[in-house]
């Protein structure tokens, strides 16, 4: 049985963002929303975080992803730098299954899912997210990325 589902509530004002600011770090930080992440229909994790450095961590591991290769996803934030229990959020791979971790978890469930299936989730947040991030602020996402301050995993 798999049930994994990713939602995310914007918390800025649309015109907290325009596409002038894309280099502007302070204000692409500034932009929040609150993520959920639900298993088995009970949220396992919510918490606001920067939700344009969380898109690109996101985009990050996407790039990785090959059909013979799924890499571990981890997001960390700049904003927060206590990382001795593990990252924020990731997904774990392997053999055929993925376990979703956190170190803010809500309730303590049975977090390993089909791989194919949390890869497919993953993806379709990624997507989900872009178009969101584009309509809702009305800024063109690809101007920003480069900008967007990343902390990239180095204990994996």
């Amino acid at each position: 049985m798999n049930n994994l589902q990713f939602t995310y509530q914007f918390i800025n004002e649309p015109n907290a963002i325009f596409n002038k600011h894309f280099k502007d770090v302070p204000t692409i930080l500034s932009i929040d929303a609150t993520l959920t992440v639900k298993i088995k229909d009970e949220t396992y994790f919510e918490a606001e975080i920067a939700i344009l450095e969380f898109y690109k961590a996101l985009l990050k591991w996407k790039q990785k992803v090959t059909t013979s290769h799924i890499p571990s996803f981890h997001y960390y934030s700049i904003e927060y730098d206590d990382y001795e229990d593990g990252a924020i959020l990731s997904i774990l791979p392997f053999a055929d299954k993925a376990r979703i971790t956190t170190i803010w978890a809500e309730v303590d469930i049975y977090n390993v899912l089909d791989q194919s299936y949390a890869v497919s989730k993953l993806m379709e947040l990624e997507a989900a997210l872009r178009r969101g991030l584009e309509d809702y602020f009305q800024i063109e996402l690809e101007k920003f990325v480069r900008h967007i301050p990343y902390r990239k995993d180095d204990k994996f």
